[in-house]
C-alpha cells in the first residue's frame, strides 16, 4: 500500500483510504462492517473517513467498535461535521461555532478516540459567517480534537476564502473531498487549481462512479439484485444519473483497457483518479470483505498516456466536466 502526502503537510495517508458512507450502520450488518475494517486494515490501508451523519452517527459508532483495540498512532481517523444528526434542531445542522463544538465532541465519543486525524466541513455553509467557522475550527485544533482540517465539496472561491482565513487564525486547511472518478470530473478546471495554489490536495468519494465503472450494469439488463441501484436508503439516488444506456455502453468499451493492464474495471477506475497528482487519497467503500481485496490492487498502478486517451476517446461526451456542479447548495438540507 502507497502512502501520499495529504496537501501541504507532513500527514501521509494511505492512497487507498477505507469509507463507511452507506455501508456501517445501514446496508450491512455489524459483523460484516467489522469485517470489512479488519480486511481493509489486512491489506495495509491505515487511513478511515466517516461522518457524524452517515445512518444518523451509527456509522462512526460502527467504526470505533471496528478499530477497538489498533495502535491509535498507527491509524489515520477522518470524520466531518456539517449535516444534521439526532432530533434535526435549530442549532443541529451547519457550520456554527456550536455545531461545530458539539458535534466534534460527540464524534470522538462514538469513534472511542481522544482526536481525529482529519475533521472535514462536509459542505459549506451559507448560513454562517466564514469567520466564525474557521475560528471554530482553529481552537478544535488547539485543543487537540483534531489535528488537521478539510473541507468537501467546496467550490474553488470557498475554498480560497477559506485557505486565507485558516492562515490567519494560524492554522492551514490540508484537504478537500470531493466526487470525482472518470466520469464525474467537475473538479478539474476549478477547484484542483485553486487546491494546488492554497496547499490542499483531493481524498475523492465514488472513484467507481456508485459502481457504474465496474462493469456491472448492463445496457438493457434488469440491474443486480442487492446492488447499489436497488438501495432505496439513498444509493439509488446516487446512483441514477449514471443508470442510462449510453453511459452503461460507453463503460462496458472500457473493458479491453482494463484487460491490458491486468486489472478489473473497478481496478481502472480507481487507479485512473490516482493518475490525478493531486489526489492524495481514492476512498472505497465495501459490502464484503472480498472487495478491498480487490480495489486495493489498484495502489502504485501506473496507467500510460496512450491508454488514458484511450479511456477519454471511449467515454467521449458522457464524461461531467462542468465547474458549476461542484456542490454550493444555497441553503442547509
Amino acid at each position: 500500500m502507497k502512502y501520499r502526502y495529504l496537501g501541504n503537510s507532513g500527514l501521509k495517508i494511505t492512497e487507498i483510504t477505507y469509507g463507511n458512507w452507506l455501508t456501517h450502520g445501514s446496508q450491512v450488518e455489524s459483523d460484516t462492517a467489522k469485517a470489512c475494517v479488519r480486511a481493509a486494515l489486512d491489506h495495509g490501508i491505515t487511513s478511515f473517513d466517516t461522518a457524524d451523519v452517515y445512518a444518523n452517527t451509527a456509522a462512526e459508532s460502527v467504526l470505533g467498535e471496528a478499530l477497538k483495540g489498533e495502535r491509535r498512532e498507527s491509524l489515520e481517523i477522518f470524520t466531518k461535521v456539517y449535516f444534521p444528526t439526532g432530533p434535526k434542531g435549530a442549532n443541529d445542522s451547519g457550520l456554527s461555532r456550536k455545531h461545530i463544538m458539539e458535534s466534534i465532541n460527540g464524534s470522538l465519543r462514538r469513534l472511542g478516540t481522544d482526536y481525529v486525524d482529519l475533521y472535514q466541513a462536509h459542505r459549506f455553509d451559507v448560513e454562517t459567517p466564514l469567520e466564525e467557522t474557521m475560528q471554530a475550527f482553529a481552537d478544535v485544533v488547539r485543543q487537540g480534537k483534531a489535528l488537521y482540517i478539510g473541507v468537501s465539496e467546496w467550490n474553488a472561491e470557498q475554498i480560497r476564502a477559506g485557505a486565507k482565513l485558516a492562515r490567519e487564525l494560524g492554522f492551514q486547511l490540508i484537504s478537500n473531498q470531493p466526487q470525482y472518478s472518470m466520469l464525474w470530473r467537475v473538479i478539474e478546471d476549478e477547484v484542483v487549481p485553486a487546491s494546488r495554489e492554497e496547499g490542499l490536495s483531493q481524498i475523492v468519494w465514488s472513484p467507481v462512479a456508485q459502481g457504474v465503472l465496474t462493469g456491472k450494469y448492463l445496457p438493457g439488463a434488469p440491474v443486480p439484485e442487492g446492488s447499489r441501484a436497488t438501495d432505496t436508503k439513498g444509493g439509488q439516488d446516487m446512483i441514477s444519473r449514471f443508470m442510462t444506456d449510453d453511459v452503461l455502453t460507453r463503460v462496458q468499451s472500457l473493458a479491453p483497457i482494463a484487460g491490458e493492464l491486468g486489472l478489473t474495471m473497478a481496478q481502472l477506475a480507481v487507479a485512473w483518479v490516482l493518475q490525478n497528482d493531486n489526489v492524495a487519497a481514492a476512498i472505497i467503500g465495501a459490502s464484503r470483505p472480498e472487495q478491498i481485496a480487490e480495489n486495493v490492487q489498484a495502489s502504485g498502478v501506473e496507467i500510460p498516456a496512450e491508454l488514458l486517451g484511450r479511456i477519454d476517446e471511449a467515454l467521449g461526451d458522457i464524461v461531467e466536466s462542468d465547474p458549476s456542479h461542484t456542490r454550493a447548495p444555497a441553503g442547509r438540507p
